[in-house]
């Protein structure tokens, strides 16, 4: 990717007690077109007493969307969904007004070892949006665009570029694209792509301008236009972005919003418990004091 404005390197947090890597977002740069988080789990391998367990938690004003590379995931909602996530397959959860969902491996799974690897992101919804209802759409991996070209395979995760579409259904211009090589690649796709655009290296590496950039690592374009590089061999990417908000986005915890008050409104709410709850869910992860 030429003309880089930024090198960030992958910051640990938590989900739970499992180490995951935070990529979006940093003191730098909060937003990449509509995606404010993203955060890369494990790999990490789990023996039969160990386990995913997130408790039920809210979201507002956000989509979600789950993709693991790895494990499987048990996602339960405050809409009734039920489905678990396999690799390849994406979960997009729209929270609009607000949302409850929790995360926990499935219970075929929960007595032997298991690895869990995957990506998380958050994708702020439109100020029109910010209020809807909320919703669920699961899409199989069969459903995924995927091509080849110039010794890179493509997929089309999420939004519309490159002349192909995801089917999921997302609420803004945008782009989620996987790009995997086994022999390399050289690559000059920036006249394709719109917006803000930035790249995550999950495996080997990428050359520009006379540079280059290893694993967990994640690079922001100064113009989404101006994408050259070169994949190395055995190299996996991730490039993400799209048409920025004209308005800011405020953050607090889960809840994204276009101005403060909503926020508070939804900090008080979970606070006394008004979210809708999860059938056959008891716990509830506390609002944290920052």
């Amino acid at each position: 990717m030429s003309n880089i404005k930024l090198i960030i390197e992958e910051r640990p947090t938590h989900i739970g007690k499992f180490m995951v890597g935070r990529l979006l977002p940093f003191k730098e740069k909060r937003m990449v077109g509509p995606f404010i988080f993203i955060d890369h789990m494990g790999p990490a391998k789990m023996n039969e007493s160990e386990n995913i367990d997130v408790p039920p938690h809210p979201h507002i004003g956000l989509s979600t969307l789950t993709y693991l590379f790895e494990g499987s995931i048990m996602h339960r909602d405050s809409l009734g969904v039920e489905m678990e996530i396999k690799p390849g397959a994406v979960n997009w959860m729209t929270a609009g007004k607000g949302i409850v969902h929790s995360e926990r491996t499935p219970e075929y799974l929960r007595g032997s070892d298991k690895v869990l690897h995957g990506l998380q992101i958050w994708v702020a919804l439109p100020k029109e949006y910010e209020k809807d209802e909320p919703s669920f759409v699961h899409v199989e991996e069969s459903e995924i665009p995927e091509w080849k070209k110039d010794g890179v395979n493509f997929k089309l995760i999420a939004g519309e570029v490159m002349g192909k579409k995801s089917p999921v259904p997302v609420y803004s211009p945008l782009y989620l694209l996987e790009l995997k090589t086994i022999s390399g690649a050289k690559l000059s796709i920036g006249n394709e792509l719109f917006g803000e655009s930035a790249m995550y290296i999950l495996e080997g590496s990428v050359s520009s301008e006379g540079n280059t950039f290893g694993t967990k690592q994640i690079l922001v374009a100064k113009d989404a236009t101006l994408c050259e590089f070169e994949m190395g061999p055995n190299t996996s990417i991730y490039i993400f972005g799209g048409m920025p908000f004209d308005e800011e986005r405020f953050i607090y915890w889960n809840f994204v919003a276009s101005d403060k008050d909503t926020i508070e409104r939804a900090k008080e709410d979970w606070k006394e418990q008004r979210f809708p709850k999860i059938k056959g869910e008891k716990d509830f992860v506390p609002l944290p004091s920052r």
